[in-house]
């Protein structure tokens, strides 16, 4: 009997067939990327029924990833605020830490407390004080350029609009007095000082008027006691997590995008300050739950996006929390700074994990995130429980499992419904 014969007769010559992944995918939907098996256990690939973990660092060094950031979406009660604090505990147990620089509604406190993390609870007469002005280390022009930029977008947020070129002058010059009367007696300027300054050198009052008065908000008002002193307490670098927990201001949005400008500048001045660790920076997730009410205002975006291009240096992970995808388009008109700076986080997020979303909201996110027809089909159908991983040249359909002595700690819907009867996350035993 002839080889011919064995293989089954004479090799086809057939030219090499090439197509979009998009048609691809289509036409071989059976087809499906390898298992990632790196980092901390997540859950199952619903496709192929294997363990799904994920580490974006680790992905990062081996090349799966182009960046650390991670964008999270999906509807209310379908299951990704369960994902966000099951990575942030397990990832704590695999030697990361957690930063939550933000708590508004105040979900975070029994994760921090479950890992022997800490819990800082800012309010109206509360006694926890942060001074966004406290020490970095570096060199004096170094820490001078962080609080000024600080305080511009502290004015900027308050008055509602960006300052003039004399605004910037008198501030920058009444924040190096300030920083000067601070330095004779051993401490870090504070945001009272620089008001006090500003009075003290306001020539022409056309130019700086309005500053002590937007700065003012600050240190009366809802916010007083907040952020107009010396720091009651000093960040512990080594603690496994830290939340800043701002559910004490309410649905005051204003004073939400004041108190997380400042939070914002309190992690700054701790990640550049973090030890390191066999001369690595530590790594550390940095989460932004209900990012939506953050995405309203221009210069926390700002100051967001610098964190974003900063990860790397920080060895920090972003993980920006949204309903849905429409909310990047809610925050200002097409071809504002506003809708641009958030367009630049998600293009800067590696790694889209979509959960299910409404029939109204599928073709936007499909558009957004580049999705191909059978992910965009299965958007509107995925379980409670389930998302679409999205990442360079791949995609994942993965069933997040919980185990059962988490569930106290991140079924926080299960809490606010009351219900004895819900539709159930994955629970292993």
């Amino acid at each position: 009997m002839s080889r011919q014969t064995l293989t089954g007769g004479p090799r086809l010559r057939l030219p090499a067939h090439r197509a979009s992944s998009a048609t691809l995918a289509g036409a071989y939907p059976f087809l499906f990327a390898p298992s990632l098996t790196t980092g901390t256990l997540v859950g199952t690939d619903a496709l192929s029924g294997e363990p799904f973990c994920f580490d974006p660092w680790d992905l990062y060094a081996e090349g799966v990833l182009t960046n650390a950031n991670v964008l999270l979406a999906g509807g209310i009660s379908e299951g990704k605020s369960a994902l966000a604090k099951t990575l942030a505990l397990r990832s704590i147990a695999a030697g990361r830490r957690v930063y939550v620089p933000g708590d508004p509604k105040g979900e975070w406190a029994p994760v921090a407390h479950a890992v022997g993390g800490i819990v800082l609870q800012l309010g109206p007469g509360l006694p926890t004080r942060l001074n966004p002005l406290d020490t970095l280390a570096g060199e004096p022009p170094v820490v001078h350029a962080h609080r000024l930029r600080l305080l511009l977008a502290l004015a900027a947020t308050a008055l509602r609009r960006d300052l003039t070129a004399a605004e910037h002058t008198v501030l920058d010059s009444a924040l190096t007095a300030a920083a000067h009367a601070a330095s004779a007696r051993d401490a870090s300027p504070t945001i009272p000082d620089v008001i006090t300054a500003l009075d003290a050198r306001q020539v022409n009052r056309a130019e700086g008027g309005d500053l002590g008065h937007g700065l003012g908000r600050l240190v009366r008002g809802e916010l007083a006691g907040m952020f107009d002193g010396p720091s009651t307490y000093r960040l512990d670098l080594h603690a496994p997590m830290a939340v800043l927990d701002l559910s004490a201001l309410g649905n005051d949005d204003h004073g939400l995008e004041l108190a997380m400008t400042c939070a914002s500048a309190w992690l700054d001045a701790a990640l550049t300050t973090a030890p390191t660790l066999h001369g690595a920076a530590p790594r550390r997730w940095v989460i932004y739950d209900e990012a939506w009410r953050l995405l309203r205002f221009v210069a926390l975006i700002r100051r967001m996006q610098l964190q974003w291009k900063l990860s790397r240096a920080y060895g920090i992970a972003n993980l920006m929390i949204l309903h849905r995808l429409s909310d990047l388009d809610a925050v200002g008109a097409a071809g504002s700074e506003a809708r641009t700076l958030a367009g630049g986080l998600l293009a800067d997020c590696a790694t889209r994990i979509v959960y299910r979303q409404e029939n109204d909201q599928v073709a936007a996110t499909a558009t957004t995130l580049g999705l191909t027809g059978p992910e965009r089909e299965l958007l509107a159908a995925l379980p409670r429980g389930v998302g679409l991983w999205k990442m360079p040249g791949r995609s994942h359909v993965v069933r997040h499992h919980l185990h059962v002595d988490e569930l106290p700690l991140v079924d926080t819907d299960a809490a606010m419904r009351g219900e004895p009867e819900h539709r159930p996350l994955e629970v292993a035993p």
